[in-house]
């Protein structure tokens, strides 16, 4: 029965670890078109505040698309503990108007183990395909849960939607706060100001929120949460990734050329060497083919520096009588 239980524990363990195996920011590929979002990897935070007459919800949603969150930003002492294996958390701050039971907790959004056994599942699509006049990618990724608005502990399956759209003019990093800044969740005049700057910089961020609300889910009629953000970068274009492709192409192209020539220039000299020792008994230059030539080399460049340097004094001298 034990070995049952720690065979079942394993399996679900490396499915998961296997599927995480398999997303890479670095290396995305949909209908053909490979993008690379790799210089947006780290640890970035998006505030968003909800007030209605009951209360007052501040959220950290802190995300890291391209690997976990760590210690640091997934674990915020009394604001939560979202786990060390999840990639989007959400920090909840909620302060009654009337001042009394505010709550503060923490949930995955997308994580490598989904709590129904599945893994963070990974789907793209292009934008393209949903509105022709957007450029970029739309991502899924599942493997959370949220446990009601009031933390009661109801939970459902949480999962994030984001929409990397396409804009040649940023990098996608603009307005970010990132975990190590040093801030944090926290309400009260701090949740304050962070509502007043927010609405200052919200069109600086290249990171939007959109909604956190229950959906349909797409593959059965459970509803689940989705948090949909959007991300304006350069690196969901498709003529960015297209041109850098090229330019690594070229290179490598490049680089394969004069290994090539490397490699036939050592074998002629290795295969002249061997053949001149065996045939002819031959030491030291005269095992190289060619021998003489090679030993004229450095004369010859220098005969050739010299009548340079004369054709230069030649052409720079002045005209005019010379003394008798």
């Amino acid at each position: 029965m034990h070995l049952k239980s720690i065979s079942l524990l394993l399996s679900t363990t490396l499915s998961g670890l296997g599927a995480a195996s398999n997303f890479d920011c670095a290396h995305i590929e949909v209908d053909n078109y490979n993008y690379d979002l790799s210089p947006l990897r780290g640890v970035h935070e998006i505030y968003h505040v909800n007030e209605t007459e009951a209360a007052v919800t501040n959220t950290t949603y802190v995300l890291n698309i391209c690997s976990t969150l760590g210690s640091k930003a997934a674990d915020r002492g009394e604001d939560g503990k979202c786990g060390l294996s999840k990639r989007i958390c959400g920090f909840v701050n909620r302060h009654p108007t009337d001042g009394n039971g505010s709550k503060r907790f923490a949930f995955p959004i997308v994580s490598l183990e989904n709590p129904d056994g599945g893994s963070l599942d990974p789907n793209y699509t292009r934008l393209a395909t949903i509105d022709s006049k957007l450029e970029g990618i739309r991502m899924k990724l599942a493997g959370g849960e949220y446990p009601g608005d009031d933390d009661e502990g109801k939970k459902k399956a949480a999962g994030a939607v984001i929409d990397f759209q396409c804009d040649p003019d940023r990098s996608g990093l603009e307005g970010l706060t990132t975990a190590e800044d040093g801030s944090d969740a926290e309400g009260g005049a701090d949740g304050k100001n962070r509502r007043r700057d927010g609405k200052e910089q919200s069109r600086e961020r290249s990171l939007q929120f959109t909604s956190f609300a229950l959906e349909k889910g797409d593959k059965d009629d459970n509803e689940e949460y989705i948090l949909r953000l959007q991300w304006r970068t350069r690196y969901a274009c498709d003529e960015y990734q297209r041109g850098k492709q090229n330019n690594s192409n070229s290179w490598g192209f490049f680089t394969w050329f004069i290994i090539i020539v490397f490699l036939c220039v050592a074998a002629y000299l290795i295969f002249g060497s061997w053949l001149n020792y065996n045939r002819y008994g031959a030491r030291g230059w005269d095992l190289l083919p060619h021998g003489d030539t090679i030993r004229e080399i450095p004369y010859l460049l220098k005969d050739w520096v010299r009548s340079v340097i004369n054709t230069l004094q030649g052409a720079g001298s002045r005209g005019g009588y010379s003394a008798v």
